[in-house]
């Protein structure tokens, strides 16, 4: 968190509109996707010229940049303060509750992480520090379950592949059931916030349910 009260009113001005560009951003997504941001219709907006804006953010990249980390540090908050008020077995479930709460919440925010790539761009590095951050956390709670070792040949394969969780010392049936668990809960997220589900007569929220049952069984 900024400490304000060390803050300049220039630094604070800034901050200021950084913070309202961003909303505007959010907007723009939510009406027409990732790829038609656009820094020179969000000045429009805000009163100002382009190269006004491009003080405060160098390029859409930037922009793009700013609100995935936004949107990755906002779900590993809900991940750590999830797991904090949690306990023994229950911390799985309520890891996934917790996801599809998030999810609910901003859809948008969501597919700009886990949805279709933005053309033509490319994350930097220090974003992976906050995914790795989201999965050792999941990582925890699926090293805490009682399981037997994994005899299977991707569990094994597992073992070797360790970067997409952050070189987490959780054993490989541990691995393989936290991407397990990643995989086909985002799979069942995905679909209902884009509309699959709909007119198909069934409780997206228990299907949902029934998933997380099977994977913590």
């Amino acid at each position: 968190m900024t400490d304000t009260g060390t803050e300049t009113p220039r630094e604070r001005y800034r901050a200021q509109v950084r913070a309202e560009v961003k909303a505007h951003a959010w907007e723009q997504l939510a009406s027409a996707g990732a790829s038609a941001l656009s820094l020179n219709a969000i000045a429009k907006r805000m009163g100002m010229s382009g190269p006004a804006l491009y003080r405060y953010f160098a390029n859409r990249d930037e922009l793009i940049t700013e609100l995935i980390r936004d949107a990755y540090r906002s779900l590993a908050d809900t991940f750590s303060a999830t797991a904090a008020d949690g306990s023994g077995d229950g911390d799985l479930a309520a890891l996934a509750h917790a996801l599809r709460d998030w999810a609910l919440q901003d859809p948008h925010r969501y597919f700009l992480i886990y949805g279709t790539p933005v053309p033509g761009y490319h994350a930097p590095d220090d974003i992976t520090g906050i995914v790795h951050e989201i999965m050792a956390t999941l990582l925890d709670a699926c090293a805490a379950l009682p399981s037997a070792p994994s005899t299977t040949a991707f569990g094994s394969h597992l073992e070797g592949h360790r970067r997409w969780a952050g070189d987490h010392p959780a054993e490989p049936a541990a691995l393989h059931r936290a991407l397990t668990f990643w995989t086909r809960l985002h799979g069942v997220l995905s679909l209902e916030l884009a509309g699959h589900f709909t007119g198909m007569e069934f409780d997206p929220a228990l299907f949902f349910a029934a998933e997380l049952d099977e994977l913590t069984r």
